[in-house]
């Protein structure tokens, strides 16, 4: 058996889950500490507010304390300084999804929430009817939740509600995160190929979700989108109950009678009517994946719905960061087309007649390579004009691999879009500011920080 951990050092800290899990390890009275580079808002603030120390910057002298377990992050690859000196020095190490496992998951009842696309909002979702109804859920979300203030907290509570992430774990693990969450109920709400830095196709995906599958108890339960066609072929197991949920008439948990609104949706099950705050049929879906496991977890109809009544949200998602020079900014993590998409359809129900801008930062792994070449064309339908910044990291990916922004505007011009490609931040906020009028809506995509340009572009409208 192991020491007990007094210490523990997170290399990579600035990651939402990692910050999050640190922020639970002080909560207990351990003594905290983590580096990062390319520290930015909302999580230095959040580690700053909760005096946990942050070392920006990698280096071996942030582990010289010799901690008692050294917690290393999914992005952190060998060559850092940290990971090289925790191997010489045969500290005792872990991946994050390990350390949940190991530590806070274990003898739980897990509700593990994955696909492609809206674990976030439905993880948040569901962790806010628990916690709406007096159930103070453990709970893990990739994401900052507007009702809940914190991306991860852990309690005394049975019920362990977790974002499951098909990425990769650790440099020294190459299976996805989700396999290590012991669920008993797996919600999968669609599947897309992603990941291109990882995954060589559609087939490699299917097949790590059907090891999550392979998970699920006999006293389980595996609920399923029954509309999507890349999971049908994976929901034929009988080592669990299997239940579908959809829009579709052969989906145990069908919803329909779906009406849209520019804030808000409405739509019903057998029974009941729900109406929810979020917009657009991407949010439905979360939703209705919600009420099934909700209603598995014994929760009513009304319970759910208090608890849609008084959901307000999280950063990042369709988030009005505020109007300045008469401007609308949002700010989205959106970075897949189908995301891009559907947000885009989502703001235009709620800005019907505006001019809609499109600010987009090619930054994830997959979106950096040309992958979606063709399928970012159509996924920008619903904007009026669309500004393509520089690749991210363009050196780490072969030209031959790597998205063609050029292409992308002919493409997107052909379209009849007005499209500008533009390298930095700077030449960004002038060009919007300079050619967006009052009543317009800017919508910015990006899953980093992409160079402070929400405040940017709030300060330079302001000042015109």
């Amino acid at each position: 058996m192991h020491a007990p951990i007094r210490s523990v050092h997170f290399v990579g800290l600035c990651g939402t889950a990692m910050a999050s899990v640190a922020a639970a390890l002080k909560q207990k009275g351990l003594q905290v500490t983590g580096s990062d580079q390319n520290v930015y808002p909302p999580m230095s603030t959040f580690l700053a507010e909760r005096q946990i120390e942050l070392v920006n910057g990698f280096a071996e002298r942030n582990l010289e304390h010799k901690p008692d377990l050294v917690v290393i992050g999914n992005a952190i690859s060998r060559g850092n300084p940290e990971a090289e000196y925790v191997l010489d020095h045969r500290l005792r190490y872990c991946s994050l999804p390990e350390l949940l496992k190991d530590y806070f998951i274990q003898g739980k009842r897990a509700i593990v929430v994955t696909g492609t696309h809206g674990k976030t909002t439905t993880t948040a979702l569901l962790a806010w009817v628990f916690e709406h109804n007096g159930r103070n859920p453990n709970f893990l979300i990739g994401g900052i939740p507007n009702n809940l203030g914190q991306g991860a907290r852990f309690t005394d509570s049975e019920w362990f509600i977790l974002e499951g992430d098909e990425y990769d774990t650790a440099f020294f693990d190459k299976r996805s995160k989700f396999v290590h969450y012991l669920p008993e109920v797996v919600v999968v709400n669609n599947l897309e190929f992603d990941h291109a830095d990882i995954f060589p196709d559609l087939a490699a995906i299917q097949k790590t979700f059907s090891h999550l599958i392979r998970l699920v108890p006999r006293n389980g339960l595996l609920l399923a989108n029954g509309d999507e066609p890349n999971l049908a072929p994976l929901l034929n197991v009988t080592h669990c109950p299997v239940k579908r949920f959809g829009l579709g008439e052969d989906n145990a948990v069908r919803a329909f009678n779906l009406r849209y609104g520019g804030t808000a949706s409405e739509f019903e099950i057998p029974s009941f009517k729900f109406h929810l705050n979020l917009a657009g049929e991407f949010n439905v879906r979360n939703a209705l994946a919600v009420v099934a496991c909700a209603k598995h977890a014994g929760f009513s109809n009304k319970e759910i719905q208090s608890a849609f009544d008084t959901f307000t949200g999280i950063k990042r998602r369709m988030e009005v960061r505020g109007i300045a020079g008469g401007v609308t900014l949002v700010d989205d993590f959106g970075h897949h087309p189908t995301a891009i998409r559907e947000t885009l359809k989502a703001l235009r129900l709620r800005f019907p007649t505006q001019k809609i801008w499109a600010v987009f930062e090619p930054r994830s792994n997959t979106t950096r390579r040309n992958v979606f070449q063709k399928e970012l064309v159509p996924a920008f339908a619903q904007a009026d004009a669309v500004v393509v910044a520089q690749v991210a990291r363009l050196e780490q990916v072969p030209a031959a691999e790597r998205l063609d922004p050029e292409l992308l505007m002919l493409e997107l011009e052909a379209a009849g879009k007005q499209a500008t490609y533009l390298p930095d931040v700077e030449a960004i906020v002038e060009h919007v500011a300079g050619h967006t009028l009052g009543g317009e809506v800017v919508v910015v995509f990006s899953n980093g920080g992409f160079g402070g340009i929400h405040t940017k572009l709030l300060e330079r409208l302001g000042r015109r």
